[in-house]
């Protein structure tokens, strides 16, 4: 009986790791091909490298190809890929052992220590800093999270999965992520201060009294514009 042909560019990904699994190489080629980009993306923000952001992007793959036998198919194929990434990326980020900054920590200022005010209505002071700092000045800002931080940022408003699917990637709860993902947002704003006081940048700020309006919640927006990626060969050998 003939092997039924099928197309692997419009096969879904449950169906491509079927095929994978029963050692269609070509499959999990198309795989590769599918998320190889968003995973170097994922890599490269976690990283501090893109040596390393290479190193994880090559080793999600082959991991993911030798561990398919234990993919139960509970969550989506990209998910499981995910966690994968974020789980190599942070091994990586632990062997440099990242100093971190307290969120509790005063803001040093020219007038001495202040503490940190947080505002959760009107305009987000953070959406301000942006306007204001380069993309450089905000990645070097990411690049210094803590990483179980960086990661539901990197996640969460970059990558712009669910906070449900977050959850999933880090093995946490979703009352975690919104906790994580808060306090991180505050770190973020308190790196954007320190840079933009070092570099002489001034900050933004509101003149006059704000406007009324209608409150109204919309969904959040990427705080990293994202950048196109090239396309990588995984070698799986």
């Amino acid at each position: 009986m003939a092997e039924k042909k099928v197309d692997l560019k419009k096969a879904g990904d449950e169906e491509l790791v079927t095929l994978a699994r029963a050692e269609n190489t070509r499959a999990f080629d198309e795989l590769v091909n599918r998320y190889q980009n968003k995973i170097y993306r994922l890599a490269r923000r976690m990283t501090e490298t893109e040596e390393d952001a290479e190193d994880v992007l090559q080793e999600a793959f082959v991991k993911a190809y030798k561990s398919l036998g234990g993919f139960k198919g509970k969550s989506r194929f990209s998910t499981w890929l995910y966690r994968i990434t974020v789980n190599l990326a942070l091994m990586k980020l632990r062997k440099r052992k990242l100093e971190t900054v307290p969120i509790d920590q005063p803001i040093e200022t020219g007038d001495g220590a202040v503490q940190r005010e947080i505002e959760d209505s009107g305009m987000d002071p953070l959406e301000k800093m942006i306007a204001a700092e380069s993309r450089a000045v905000l990645d070097a800002a990411v690049q210094d999270l803590p990483p179980g931080h960086r990661a539901v940022f990197v996640l969460r408003d970059v990558e712009k999965l669910s906070t449900e699917d977050t959850a999933r990637v880090l093995g946490i709860t979703v009352p975690a992520v919104k906790s994580r993902l808060h306090r991180t947002r505050l770190m973020l704003k308190e790196q954007l201060i320190r840079s933009a006081a070092a570099r002489g940048i001034p900050l933004p700020v509101e003149v006059g009294p704000p406007k009324k309006r209608r409150k109204r919640r919309g969904k959040s927006e990427t705080l990293i514009p994202e950048g196109a990626s090239k396309a990588r060969r995984v070698n799986l050998g």
